[in-house]
């Protein structure tokens, strides 16, 4: 039956031109970011970017979006639990948050926990394939995802209210305010998500999912300030609060807990003199966890990072076809906890990045980064594209970069496993784009290939007790083709999106087995994943529907099949209609899981059958 599922909703899908909708999957000119350096370095390598209409289409963690709009394969300890993604094959710790402009992958993984990020707390969320170190350091590996708050200053008061409730006790509150006039821009975000996560296995009378209730709040404020025609002050302020009850994998399990509390505060100051533009950012980041292994004791486990960043760029157009920015940038952080003793480390690098639009059909880029760090090696990054377009209707496009990853605490001071000589992951990469276009459809194809070195991972000691390591022992290769399509009409007050993704990836390591080296595909890393959405639009109803498949993935290191990963089908299906004449009142409803797939994306950790969701979406 899923493979039937599978061939069915394939066959629709690619007759059909399907891919990125229409009021999701925008072009990147057209958004108004944060991060003006991922508009301007970017054009030859693949972004997209989901505005607010598709986001508040979705659930409201980052996982379910991405999940349902991107390549992007989630490794998803259950529904509200642990998170990572594997982004062109590599590990979650391979893949950068970026918010703002600012990376904030965790200190202690060295990943983001993408069911902790809130997505309605975010004006846009753009998300970019392939290296990326040169921009945003450590972890750009696989691609990087770019959390956004835009200021505009324009004169607006104006209200958002999302509200919704569904099986399992789950809810989900998001009130956004904007008040701005063309001096002044304050925007005020607050989400509370909760539930209790007690649903029913798919095929089962009694088995339940035991111990998996959480809640998080978040608050996210924007404030801009024309000082003058010259100068602005930008600031950006979040804070997380959450706590999770991790999911049982057997009913007479531990019941165990986990906090988490985030803090980030950005300030910006930019300034423009004729050709150059000046910007000073200042930001401090704290994370902190607390892990209760009992939640009937109130002992527990805890770590805390504080992290100061100090970075200056400078732009400078040297005409209208060359532009030029400078970046030098001082990383600094503390942690302490458990199993770690008031740790340091401090990391510079200075960046050189060029623009060149040669003529109105070709342009490249060109960017430098060197990194100085009192903890491991002083790695030269490098990044070179191209694009070029042969008519109207084709551009092609291309990529090369060296990146990496440095080691973070947990594997450099992990107490009685860490290991303080490990050495930074390096990758190099390139890949080609083909890009097809017209008015209304839009095709692209993009190939890439990418070999790491000095892969980090945990592994077993050689004494052959319980006890893990990590270690600089595996080489990797990972290439794929991933393909994007768009098709959309409209017929008087009839709008039709059809839209898709589909990526197929190899991503393998080198394994010693019976003396001989063979290449083994990682963990957790399906060879297909596809995605689909139909939107349809009339007058003041809309509907739509979300189509997933992934395909069958290994979860032991030697690709054993008798423990492989299932391949799995979901469907969701929403339909909302609009109450309000000079404002927007939708009330709607989801039906999530439609076929009520019984599935897991990690083995043991069982995710939700068909489940509803109500919501009321106000803006006034």
């Amino acid at each position: 039956m899923t493979l039937q599922k599978f061939y069915i909703c394939f066959s629709l899908l690619v007759c059909q031109f399907l891919l990125a909708q229409n009021d999701s999957i925008t072009k990147l000119k057209e958004v108004i970011v944060s991060d003006t350096n991922l508009k301007k370095y970017s054009d030859s390598q693949s972004v997209q970017v989901l505005n607010d209409s598709i986001i508040n289409k979705n659930q409201a963690s980052l996982t379910s979006l991405l999940n349902y709009n991107t390549v992007i394969y989630f490794k998803e300890n259950g529904l509200g639990m642990t998170s990572a993604p594997s982004f062109r094959g590599t590990t979650g710790a391979q893949t950068a948050v970026i918010w703002n402009g600012i990376n904030i992958n965790s200190q202690f993984l060295g990943q983001a926990d993408f069911n902790t990020i809130g997505t309605r707390d975010f004006n846009s969320i753009a998300v970019k394939a392939g290296g990326g170190s040169v921009l945003y350091g450590s972890g750009a590996i696989g691609g990087s995802i770019h959390l956004n708050n835009d200021i505009r200053f324009k004169k607006d008061f104006s209200n958002h209210l999302f509200l919704s409730g569904g099986s399992y006790d789950t809810y989900s509150t998001n009130y956004r305010a904007n008040v701005s006039s063309d001096k002044y821009s304050i925007q005020v975000n607050i989400s509370r998500n909760s539930s209790d996560n007690d649903f029913k296995y798919p095929g089962t009378t009694d088995q339940k999912n035991i111990n998996g209730e959480y809640y998080n709040t978040s608050m996210n404020t924007t404030f801009g300030y024309k000082i003058d025609s010259k100068n602005t002050l930008k600031l950006y302020s979040q804070f997380y609060d959450g706590e999770r009850h991790f999911s049982l994998t057997s009913p007479n399990g531990t019941k165990t807990k986990y906090n988490d509390y985030n803090t980030r505060n950005l300030l910006e100051w930019e300034s423009i003199f004729d050709r150059f533009t000046s910007k000073l950012r200042v930001a401090h980041i704290g994370e902190s966890y607390k892990y209760f292994p009992s939640i009937t004791s109130d002992f527990f486990t805890y770590g805390k990072v504080e992290t100061s960043i100090i970075k200056y760029d400078l732009a400078f157009d040297v005409n209208e076809k060359i532009k030029l920015n400078a970046i030098v940038d001082y990383n600094r952080n503390k942690g302490y906890g458990s199993s770690i003793n008031n740790v340091k480390r401090q990391v510079s690098s200075a960046s050189l990045l060029l623009q060149h639009f040669v003529t109105d059909k070709w342009d490249y880029t060109a960017s430098i980064r060197q990194e100085l760090t009192d903890n491991y090696g002083n790695p030269f990054l490098f990044s070179l594209g191209t694009r070029y377009q042969f008519t109207d209707f084709y551009r092609i496009k291309l990529n090369a970069s060296k990146n990496f990853r440095m080691p973070t605490y947990n594997d450099l001071y992990w107490q009685g496993s860490g290991n303080p000589n490990l050495k930074p992951e390096t990758s190099y990469q390139a890949e080609i784009g083909n890009e097809f276009f017209t008015k209304n459809f839009s095709l692209s194809i993009t190939t890439y290939y990418n070999s790491i070195k000095d892969l980090l991972r945990w592994v077993p000691s050689q004494d052959g007790g319980d006890n893990w390591s990590p270690e600089n022992t595996n080489k990797v290769r990972a290439y794929g083709t991933e393909v994007l399509l768009e098709w959309r009409t409209k017929i008087k007050n009839h709008n039709l999106t059809l839209n898709g993704t589909y990526a197929y990836t190899v991503s393998e390591s080198k394994q010693l087995i019976k003396g001989e080296l063979l290449y083994k595909q990682l963990i957790y890393v399906p060879y297909h994943k596809l995605t689909g959405s139909v939107s349809y639009n009339w007058k003041k109803v809309s509907s739509y529907f979300q189509y997933l498949y992934n395909g069958e993935a290994y979860s032991t290191p030697f690709n054993n099949p008798a423990t492989k990963v299932k391949p799995y089908n979901v469907g969701n299906l929403g339909i909302d209609y609009d109450l309000g004449k000079n404002n927007s009142y939708k009330v709607g409803l989801q039906v999530l899981n439609i076929w009520n797939e019984d599935y897991q994306p990690v083995i043991g950790r069982q995710m939700p059958g068909r489940n509803y969701t109500i919501y009321i979406n106000l803006n006034f």
